[in-house]
């Protein structure tokens, strides 16, 4: 009672009563008997039994099934919120049908609490959306407390349902789209939800399909440029609106920081956070238990770790217990399931729902759309926004949403380099070929040059080791020794035979079977004959014969037959060729 307002009430007693529900409610109903009060103070007035006649006189705290609220028939009561009660009813005119009913609970119908009801009644009145419930009409009772009547929606959380039908990681993110889409269509009306949350969400079969319904806008808060009511309604700095585990860091705030449509983009990030992981980012007994300042420092402060990471750490103690012992088939079997879940959150999944949880709401997603939109390229193996892009990131997300043709890509790909190894070894093989056959002709001939040096064919020893003169850019250099001493043996037998010519040697000729070298020359110096035939035998370098010629300029051209019989010689006599 000493807090400065009632509106900073609900924040003190999220604390201070925790998970306690009893406690709540009796608190609820001494706070509702303060309110009734009024200015009477009955602490101060003698006949405190005029003012209990005066608290009772609306009637009953609740409604009862049965009695009537205008043309509606009061079934059953099936939920209960901090300023009204929600019924089963039946409608008899001017069609029956089952509806929903939310009436005021007695002694909450202070000035503020009909504003904010009234505020929820006009929000769901603007909207018309298949996700989000419908209101059908409005009124008050015969005592004043107004109440409005909604489509019946017969569903149960969505967290509930999806772990109920067991639904895939894709079905459950399909599903949490149109939630996202029904959250746009508020936004664009002007409305924030401000509390969104499992309970607030229903899931409801038609035709076999689950259709999710947004729920209980009464802690909603129209935009700077939309009014709800004419009624006053103000949110004190000090009051604590909405679900802890779900509220935004500007809602636990309690500062100056306007409430804009990026505080739903935040809850719906712990939901879908919920729904991937199982839980919510911060334990919600744990928040509740820790007291208001320390409730809101988490929410300010703490950053939450990923849904992968999580799962990581449900895993590791799962694995704990089955090294204990307490390992059976079907432990083994979610320890898989929980395994796949982790790898398919690993990456876009975990970018997405942290870009939702960040504390600065500037880096969340500007819109309910924009995430939905996120998801669904998520969902097409396009490039999410929520993850900084990379080459490599990119090129997988590319080869994921188009299978077929790179599938088709890589057989051709593959096709080509199959083709080009093909190719290449081919022609290894026919290199190793051509140097196997150079090597063998080398061998060979070697061979050949060898033997014919032995009979002094040096013509022949000569022709052969000249066709093997290295060449420059040989990829192998097949010369060995033997060309090298072959070489310098042919050479050596020509050096011998050119040595023993004391002349200016001007022509040479081998005979064809290379056994005989005629040489032309001429003597120096000498004028009366000037020029002369030798004939060497090549393999002793013995001289044969000498031809004397008288030619001023001597011989100039030697050339034996093709039998090696006969020698001819070309000299010049003066000017004239002889």
């Amino acid at each position: 009672m000493a807090l400065p307002s009632r509106e900073a009430w609900e924040g003190f007693l999220l604390g201070a009563c925790g998970p306690d529900r009893e406690l709540r409610r009796g608190v609820d109903e001494l706070l509702a008997a303060f309110g009734e009060a009024g200015e009477l103070d009955f602490l101060k007035t003698g006949d405190r039994s005029q003012q209990a006649e005066t608290i009772l006189a609306d009637g009953p705290p609740h409604p009862e099934p049965g009695d009537r609220i205008g043309r509606y028939k009061l079934l059953q009561r099936i939920g209960e919120g901090g300023c009204g009660s929600v019924y089963l009813a039946e409608q008899e005119e001017p069609v029956r049908r089952r509806v929903a009913l939310k009436v005021i609970k007695l002694g909450m119908d202070t000035q503020s609490v009909i504003a904010r009801f009234e505020a929820e009644r006009q929000a769901l009145a603007l909207m018309d959306h298949p996700n989000i419930a419908k209101v059908l009409d409005a009124g008050a009772t015969d005592t004043g407390r107004p109440y409005f009547v909604m489509e019946l929606v017969r569903g149960t959380k969505i967290t509930e349902y999806c772990d109920e039908a067991k639904l895939s990681t894709r079905e459950r993110l399909e599903l949490f789209t149109k939630v996202c889409q029904a959250i746009q269509h508020a936004h664009q009306k002007g409305i924030i939800h401000r509390d969104i949350k499992p309970s607030n969400i229903l899931v409801t079969l038609h035709d076999g399909v689950a259709v999710p319904k947004v729920i209980d806008f009464g802690i909603a808060k129209a935009t700077s440029d939309q009014r709800l009511t004419d009624k006053t309604l103000f949110t004190a700095l000090e009051q604590f609106i909405g679900t802890p585990a779900y509220m935004s860091p500007e809602q636990a705030e309690l500062s100056g920081l306007d409430i804009d449509t990026r505080s739903d983009i935040y809850s719906l990030g712990v939901l879908l956070y919920e729904l991937l992981a199982g839980s919510t980012p911060f334990d919600a007994q744990e928040l509740m238990a820790s007291g208001l300042d320390a409730m809101r420092k988490t929410i300010r402060e703490k950053e939450p770790v990923r849904p992968s990471t999580k799962l990581s750490e449900t895993l590791v103690a799962a694995e704990v217990m089955r090294r204990n012992g307490k390992d059976s088939a079907e432990s083994a079997s979610s320890l898989r399931r929980l395994q796949e879940l982790i790898h398919q959150l690993q990456g876009d999944l975990d970018w997405i729902v942290m870009k939702c949880l960040e504390k600065d709401r500037a880096r969340r997603y500007e819109t309910a759309n924009g995430l939905a939109a996120d998801i669904q390229r998520h969902l097409t193996n396009e490039p999410v926004v929520a993850r900084p892009p990379s080459s490599m990131y990119r090129f997988q997300k590319m080869v994921r949403r188009n299978r077929l043709a790179a599938f088709t890509g890589v057989a051709v790909v593959t096709a080509r380099a199959c083709g080009v190894v093909l190719s290449l070894w081919q022609a290894v093989r026919a290199r190793h070929a051509e140097r196997e056959t150079r090597r063998q002709l080398y061998v060979s001939d070697m061979v050949v040059a060898e033997k014919a040096l032995r009979e002094g064919n040096l013509r022949r020893a000569d022709e052969l080791l000249r066709a093997h003169l290295p060449k420059v850019g040989d990829s192998e250099d097949v010369h060995g020794f033997e060309y090298y001493y072959l070489r310098q043996q042919c050479d050596g037998e020509q050096d011998f035979i050119m040595s023993t010519n004391e002349n200016a040697m001007f022509a040479a000729a081998y005979s064809p079977d290379g056994k005989l070298l005629a040489t032309g020359s001429s003597y120096l110096g000498l004028r009366d004959y000037s020029g002369e035939l030798k004939l060497y035998a090549v393999e002793t370098g013995r001289l044969l014969a000498t031809l004397p010629t008288q030619s001023p300029d001597g011989i100039r051209s030697v050339a034996f037959s093709s039998d090696g019989k006969r020698l001819a010689t070309l000299i010049f006599t003066g000017k004239t060729k002889c």
